[in-house]
């Protein structure tokens, strides 16, 4: 859903406004010491409270949170595939069907476009990933050959440590030689960041322009080292407005590996998770998932459901094609209502 455009004052909650306690004592003060602590509260504080290394993990709250909210209208991104999970084009609006918990909704508008995308490639690089890391760049460049020319990309490398991989004044590209350079910047070696570099890579999408957003996300174990767990990255990645796509570099004897994450953080977001049976599938999976985000569907839809009550909705898109084989759409699992303002 589109972000509200109103907003809670940080001082007000409903009507009454919230003062600290050491504020109700400040008449007790000779007037010009009350002025200096006005003046701490007014101009200090805020600067603390606003400082952006403070923020840049931390999942929205309950009143913020989900895809982007305009409490009228609810923006879905689809994807339609065939039994063999092909993408398939050439739908129309009256094909598709939406249900917000079970109750079918109206469709206000639909569109089928290939229009540009803000992708980030999240990429493991820990001390298990070294045999596979020329397969894993490969890949990661056929995907970015197969996108839109015009798609904002970057690169999240993680081992223990999480870095990007372009350049400081270069946020984004759609350059093959500088994403080529910024996979091949760090060595593989260490332990694994996971939900640390995932949550990277989502607060960086917000820094892009274009309206969809996506994570490709590329490793081959559990999380070892993050700052955060697996309830708080899940938290961040259904508030966000991304559709993430994990693939699963796993060896049968690994005992850390986390299948249940990958699945869960595609399932979320709408996105697809894949557990190639050999490094040498990497490749045809990035193009298959550049051609599934060209392949989208855009469907918008005022719920009718109009409570601000912060609860969970599920979202369900079905298709009917009459005269084609039998067709399934995927899309985020759902949203959290805003509260009301």
């Amino acid at each position: 859903m589109r972000a509200q455009s109103t907003s809670l004052r940080p001082c007000q909650t409903g009507h009454r406004i919230f003062r600290p306690e050491g504020v109700r004592t400040l008449r007790n003060f000779a007037p010009a010491n009350r002025c200096l602590v006005w003046l701490f509260f007014l101009i200090v504080l805020p600067v603390f409270a606003q400082t952006p290394a403070s923020r840049q993990l931390q999942p929205r709250q309950d009143n913020q949170d989900t895809i982007r909210i305009n409490v009228d209208l609810v923006v879905l991104h689809a994807t339609v595939q065939n039994s063999e999970r092909i993408p398939v084009s050439g739908l129309r609006k009256e094909n598709f069907q939406v249900y917000e918990d079970g109750v079918l909704q109206q469709i206000n508008s639909f569109s089928h476009e290939d229009i540009p995308v803000t992708i980030g490639l999240v990429i493991d690089n820990s001390g298990s990933m070294r045999p596979k890391r020329l397969e894993v760049i490969t890949a990661a460049l056929a995907f970015v050959r197969s996108s839109n020319p015009k798609d904002q990309l970057f690169v999240v490398n993680f081992n223990e440590h999480v870095s990007f991989g372009l350049p400081n004044n270069m946020p984004f590209t759609g350059d093959v030689a500088h994403l080529e350079a910024a996979l091949s910047k760090v060595a593989a070696g260490g332990m694994t960041a996971l939900y640390d570099a995932v949550a990277a890579g989502l607060n960086h999408l917000k820094k892009g322009k274009q309206d969809r957003q996506a994570l490709i996300v590329v490793s081959d174990g559990a999380d070892n080292a993050s700052l955060h767990n697996q309830a708080w990255i899940m938290d961040l990645a259904r508030q966000s407005e991304a559709m993430i796509y994990t693939i699963g570099l796993f060896d049968q004897s690994d005992h850390d590996r986390n299948l249940s994450l990958l699945r869960q953080l595609a399932k979320a977001t709408g996105g697809e998770a894949f557990l190639p049976g050999s490094v040498k599938d990497v490749v045809p999976l990035c193009e298959r998932i550049a051609r599934d985000i060209r392949n989208q569907y855009t469907i918008t839809y005022a719920p009718m459901n109009i409570k601000y009550d912060g609860k969970y909705r599920t979202i369900q898109v079905k298709v009917e094609a009459p005269g084609r084989e039998r067709l399934s759409a995927r899309t985020r699992a759902g949203y959290h209502a805003p509260l009301k303002p």
